[in-house]
């Protein structure tokens, strides 16, 4: 019997996000900018790595840092990243609208769902700013979201862990719970029997800086270095969950 447990890698570029694949990651999200949270990675990105990668790529659309509230204009070029992303090849989207009470944009988040089908729909990370989670899981159920990433409103998914097993249980199959937000390795096998999540989201835990051959002016102050993901890292994470679904299973 195969593998339960799904594992997400965050690339927050197209050098990470092909890492991600060699290292055996069940699908990757593409993003940039992952200081500021992740923003729409480039097309070019987007193209070399659903080109490249056998496993799905979901794209994340969020057209800058910081709030969750994007303007006519910003949710235009939403729009188009959707559209883009889906013409480019990716498997899906990940995308996230709040009103400013902090519940879920209905009207905008269902016209992103409607023009990205037949795309996988991933609603990110901001439904953890919403004032009730449990109803705005049966929102995004009702919008036809396929997948909700969330720590459980709290930092970290193992603080999180409550509210994930509850959303778990109130999902009854109807969307996926998508456990995400300061993972470490360690912690992978509490959360998966704490939970009943079947999708973990991992970022920070395959991690690595990428060192660079360059040898910049010093008086400029470029740090020529980047951040990677470590392919040995997401092989330990994949073999891990690998093994406690043999053990969950026995």
């Amino acid at each position: 019997m195969s593998r339960r447990t799904l594992v997400e890698i965050c690339a927050g570029s197209l050098e990470a996000a092909l890492d991600a694949g060699r290292g055996g990651a069940d699908r990757v999200e593409l993003c940039q900018d992952l200081a500021v949270g992740g923003v729409t990675p480039s097309a070019g990105d987007i193209a070399v790595a659903c080109g490249t990668l056998d496993v799905p790529v979901h794209v994340l659309v969020r057209p800058r840092a910081g709030d969750f509230l994007p303007s006519e204009a910003e949710f235009q070029a939403m729009r188009h990243d959707v559209a883009a992303s889906a013409a480019l090849g990716a498997s899906g989207v990940v995308l996230g609208i709040l009103l400013p009470d902090g519940t879920i944009d209905r009207e905008r988040t269902a016209r992103l769902v409607d023009l990205a089908r037949p795309l996988s729909v991933t609603f990110h990370k901001a439904f953890d700013e919403v004032p009730d989670h449990l109803e705005a899981l049966e929102t995004l159920i009702a919008l036809g979201v396929d997948r909700v990433l969330t720590s459980g409103g709290r930092p970290s998914a193992l603080e999180g862990a409550g509210m994930l097993r509850r959303l778990v249980e109130a999902a009854r199959g109807r969307i996926a719970i998508l456990a995400g937000g300061r993972i470490a390795a360690t912690q992978l096998e509490t959360i998966l029997e704490g939970t009943g999540v079947r999708e973990a989201h991992l970022g920070s835990a395959v991690a690595r800086t990428v060192e660079s051959a360059m040898r910049p002016r010093p008086e400029h102050g470029l740090d020529p270095r980047r951040p990677g993901i470590d392919p040995e890292k997401v092989r330990d994470i994949v073999g891990r969950v690998a093994r406690w679904d043999r053990l969950a299973r026995d």
